[in-house]
């Protein structure tokens, strides 16, 4: 009888009292195929090797795999990440040991695309500010006047990042008649394609792409739509937030640590910019000192504005499809941070032995 092909999810994707931590996450296509066995790991952060021994494939949701997390059997092949960012994973612990680390860009194309143009709406619309004077009666109302909204048309917004979701994110925008520019910090290092990147594409949608400094200079809304790497971390300095306009809007969806948050809070604290929106932070949860907290000229959200149903049952059935694609000695469905992997022979080693455990037919 052909031994079993077995998946191991994370333990953050249950809750202490054992129920899913994502109802919208269906993992039906794994528990009812006869030939996988899916299993939760203890809770353990990083996850340890130990763990890992007697599993083929790993789907992660946010703890930490390490080079201490790499098993010693070399069963385990692909690591299928839960969302797009990777900054969680040792990515050359995994070239190393010939694992494909996956992630799933199309599950958050839209909707993280979507919580810029909402930030960008709540803050030019002054949405908190407004939404304060409503409560506050009579008094509120005849404040009006001091919070004017700031109109689009003809402003320009600006990505720090022209990839998959920077995309997504001007295409949504081009409806407000905004100019559009870009600057992608991984251009120049040829990565532009593997991140869904594309020059061609830029031109199509009315982007200009231009210099780091003049993506800070002119955006009237600048969003940051670009990965957490050694090459990105701080990319957002003090120096680059000082050439910002005063009326201007800072967005970040991205990852806190892409941005100095100390330069930021004291660019917002002395007005030198005109506000932000943040879905992400340096530290999460914040501590509950952090002086950015008590700013009345930033809306902040928990690092899950672009969380919804639909995005969250997407995200999962990709990282599904790739776990099932590799069971069957194909190359996993989806983006490959390290599309190196497949050419060692490390994998083509694995695979073999895959197909012959299984006994699979390709």
């Amino acid at each position: 009888m052909a031994e079993k092909f077995r998946v191991a999810l994370s333990a953050d994707f249950r809750n202490a009292d054992g129920s899913p931590t994502f109802a919208d996450f269906d993992l039906a296509p794994l528990t009812a195929d006869p030939r996988v066995e899916a299993a939760f790991l203890e809770s353990e952060n990083p996850i340890s090797a130990r763990q890992l021994e007697d599993f083929d494939a790993l789907i992660l949701l946010a703890h930490r795999f390490d080079r201490n997390s790499v098993p010693k059997s070399g069963r385990l092949g692909v690591i299928a990440r839960f969302g797009v960012g990777y900054d969680t994973v040792d990515v050359n612990a995994c070239t190393d040991a010939g694992i494909a680390l996956v992630i799933t860009p199309e599950s958050v194309r839209r909707p993280v695309a979507v919580a810029v143009i909402t930030l960008m709406l709540a803050l030019t619309g002054k949405l908190a500010i407004k939404e304060k004077l409503t409560r506050a009666g009579a008094a509120g109302f005849a404040q009006r006047g001091a919070h004017m909204g700031i109109g689009l048309v003809g402003r320009t917004f600006g990505s720090l990042g022209a990839g998959n979701i920077g995309a997504e994110t001007f295409r949504l925008a081009k409806p407000f008649d905004m100019k559009l520019i870009a600057h992608d910090p991984f251009a120049d290092a040829g990565l532009m394609a593997e991140l869904g990147a594309d020059a061609g594409l830029m031109a199509e949608l009315g982007v200009e792409l231009v210099g780091i400094e003049d993506l800070f200079r002119r955006s009237d809304v600048l969003s940051v739509s670009c990965p957490l790497t050694d090459a990105t971390r701080h990319i957002v300095s003090a120096e680059l937030l000082a050439l910002m306009k005063p009326t201007s809007y800072f967005i970040n969806t991205a990852r806190g640590p892409v941005v100095d948050q100390k330069a930021l809070t004291k660019m917002l604290q002395e007005h030198r910019i005109a506000g932000a929106g943040l879905d992400v932070l340096e530290q999460e949860p914040p501590d509950p000192n952090d002086p950015i907290l008590a700013l009345d000229n930033v809306i902040l959200t928990p690092h899950a504005l672009c969380w919804t149903d639909q995005c969250f049952a997407q995200m999962g059935a990709l990282d599904v499809q790739a776990v099932l694609e590799y069971r069957d000695g194909r190359a996993p469905l989806g983006a490959i941070v390290n599309r190196s992997v497949l050419d060692s022979q490390t994998w083509q080693d694995r695979i073999a032995a895959l197909r012959g455990r299984l006994r699979t037919k390709t």
